[in-house]
């Protein structure tokens, strides 16, 4: 069994989430509303490695009124075991969980990490994403919020681990080759075997366009 796993995030109306520099603030005020309170309502959340490294996030429920109760799990891939002791993502807010790899499992990082989080091996040189989920699930984490940067959001949509992506489209345009897209990894080569999407809904919020589907699988 899995958590059924909602990827949610904001882009561009040109695909992009972040710029070239990593600037990332797309969304208004409404629509931090609504993640915030999607967040309240999930047993867990997950991000990737260069998520962490780029944003030090804290992935709690802070811009709704929510108590310390009401902020999901954390959930770090991160199969090198990158992530910094002082990271905002490994405070009291919330427990922690950091999925490494089993070639970096054993370092001496991985035994300072977890005195902060819950470490969980998987995969040999990268975290194997389908085993992390059932061990979520295992966990108690039924329902999952996706946050995760370009490389995760393919990764996990490759292997069919998504069921519905909700997407903030902001009123803006920033090019740019180098600029972060909502999905990135390898890609797919033919449209024909792209991943097929069902609309179910739509939403405006000030500016931002709120778009909701499902995936088919």
């Amino acid at each position: 069994m899995k958590p059924y796993v909602i990827l949610n995030a904001a882009m561009t109306l040109d695909g992009k989430i972040a710029t070239k520099t990593g600037s990332s603030k797309i969304s208004g005020k409404k629509d931090m509303i609504r993640v915030h309170t999607l967040r309240k309502n999930m047993d867990g959340i997950m991000v990737g490695i260069g998520t962490v490294l780029a944003d030090d996030p804290k992935l709690t429920v802070s811009k709704i009124d929510a108590k310390r109760e009401d902020n999901p799990i954390r959930v770090v891939v991160d199969s090198q075991g990158r992530t910094p002791i002082n990271s905002r993502v490994l405070n009291e807010k919330a427990p922690t969980i950091i999925a490494v790899s089993s070639k970096y499992s054993n370092t001496p990082k991985i035994k300072e990490l977890a005195k902060k989080a819950d470490i969980y091996v998987s995969g040999k040189e990268h975290v194997d994403l389908s085993k992390l989920l059932d061990y979520l699930y295992s966990k108690g984490i039924k329902t999952l919020m996706l946050e995760g940067g370009s490389t995760l959001n393919f990764s996990m949509i490759k292997e069919g681990l998504i069921d519905e992506i909700r997407i903030c489209i902001g009123p803006m345009i920033v090019g740019g080759k180098y600029a972060k897209t909502f999905f990135d990894g390898e890609g797919i080569d033919y449209m024909e075997d792209s991943i097929k999407l069902d609309l179910t809904d739509i939403e405006q919020l000030d500016q931002d366009l709120i778009l909701t589907y499902k995936i088919i699988k």
